[in-house]
């Protein structure tokens, strides 16, 4: 299924570049998801309020032939709206954070923090909750019969469903609504930001695709086997659902992460077709508070959203004799640019970066290519908010 849309992606290109035209976007891939039944309001209860954040439980997707309900929390600002609203989703180990909502709430948005794991408040088991969040439940064998019993097809199911109830509220403007997730959470983000097309902006953090290819999950796709692993990735692997994007998506990342790696997440940004910006750090810790942190983030978010200043973007990186250098544009003055860059051997896991100042000339960010073979290097720039973002990486070979 993937290599048709491949294809089918590649014929389109081919015809507009006989034709001149503008190369039409390739239809979106949904999946097994029934994206008309999953974008209806699902019915749901209130529970205990604290703060700005109230319990809730809405309706899931059948687990092993039963009904099943999702928790979550739901921040809401004070004041009438409609408000912006933002979708949280939590990552492997985690769960729906009250304090994630109480911060967005904070911010001024509706914003849903559901749990992906069966669970309810204080992470205990619902009974009638779907699939656990566990690795075990996350690969396993299983048919083309039983992929709506896998985790990721709730979880991805639980997060559309909660977009439909926060759009369904009247506190909230249903065409102000996007999505963050981390870790795990930004893994089914790349997915749900590829099948559902009423969200307005996306933030993944940490989580991409290709997973398959390189990532913490090596071991268990080789557990798996080749066919196995084949079968996983064609249903759910977010390289199969990036192409669907059409919302501005910012991609944020460590350069050392542990589960997901700079190769892998290259390649996932680029399958996106439209806007990408890039916020990758050197020394980007891997957890949920961690990954919800960055100031990026709700920048990035109330620039699309609210019509605030945008983040920063760098252009391509292109390397000329002894330097490298990206275009720049910028609504807010910059602090500083740096270049980042460590040897390109060895797993890109235990890679050593290290940082050097760049200047910015003529709306471009320049700087002295060291002397290090092979070599990966991307450019980042701060503005005067403290905000990041980075070029794409590149790699030069060891040799003339």
């Amino acid at each position: 299924m993937i290599s048709r849309l491949r294809f089918f992606t590649l014929l389109l290109l081919a015809v507009g570049l006989v034709t001149g035209c503008r190369t039409p976007l390739p239809p979106r891939d949904t999946g097994p998801w029934d994206m008309t039944a999953l974008k209806k309001a699902p019915p749901f209860t209130l529970g205990v309020t604290t703060g700005l954040v109230q319990e809730v439980f809405y309706e899931g997707e059948p687990f092993d032939g039963k009904p099943t309900r999702i928790f979550a929390y739901l921040g809401k600002p004070t004041g009438k709206g409609p408000f912006p609203a933002m979708v949280l989703v939590h990552g492997g180990g985690g769960q729906a954070f009250r304090e994630w909502a109480q911060m967005w709430a904070e911010r001024g948005y509706l914003a849903l923090a559901m749990d992906t794991a069966g669970q309810g408040p204080g992470r205990v088991r619902l009974p009638d909750g779907g699939p656990d969040q566990d690795d075990n439940a996350k690969f396993r064998n299983f048919s083309d019969a039983d992929v709506k019993d896998m985790w990721t097809y709730h979880a991805v199911a639980a997060v559309v469903r909660g977009h439909s109830l926060l759009a369904s509220l009247p506190e909230v403007d249903a065409s102000r609504v996007g999505i963050t997730g981390i870790s795990w959470g930004g893994y089914l983000t790349c997915i749900v930001s590829g099948i559902d097309d009423r969200l307005k902006v996306s933030v993944p953090v940490y989580g991409c695709g290709f997973l398959q290819e390189n990532s913490a999950w090596l071991p268990r796709f080789a557990q798996m086997g080749v066919e196995q692993t084949k079968h996983w990735v064609g249903w759910f692997d977010p390289s199969r659902y990036l192409a669907g994007v059409r919302c501005p998506i910012l991609f944020v990342n460590g350069t050392t992460d542990f589960a997901y790696p700079l190769d892998s997440y290259q390649k996932s940004y680029r399958t996106v077709p439209g806007k990408v910006d890039l916020a990758v750090t050197v020394g980007l810790k891997h957890s949920h508070q961690a990954g919800w942190a960055p100031p990026e983030i709700a920048l990035y978010v109330d620039s699309v959203l609210q019509g605030g200043k945008p983040l920063a973007r760098l252009g391509e990186t292109v390397v000329s004799a002894a330097t490298v250098s990206a275009s720049v544009t910028t609504a807010v003055p910059l602090q500083k640019a740096q270049l980042s860059y460590a040897k390109a051997e060895g797993v890109w896991q235990k890679r050593v970066w290290q940082q050097t100042v760049a200047r910015i000339e003529g709306g471009r960010a320049i700087a002295t290519l060291p002397e290090v073979r092979p070599l990966v290097c991307f450019l980042t720039v701060t503005d005067e908010r403290g905000a990041t973002t980075s070029s794409r990486h590149i790699e030069l070979p060891a040799g003339p």
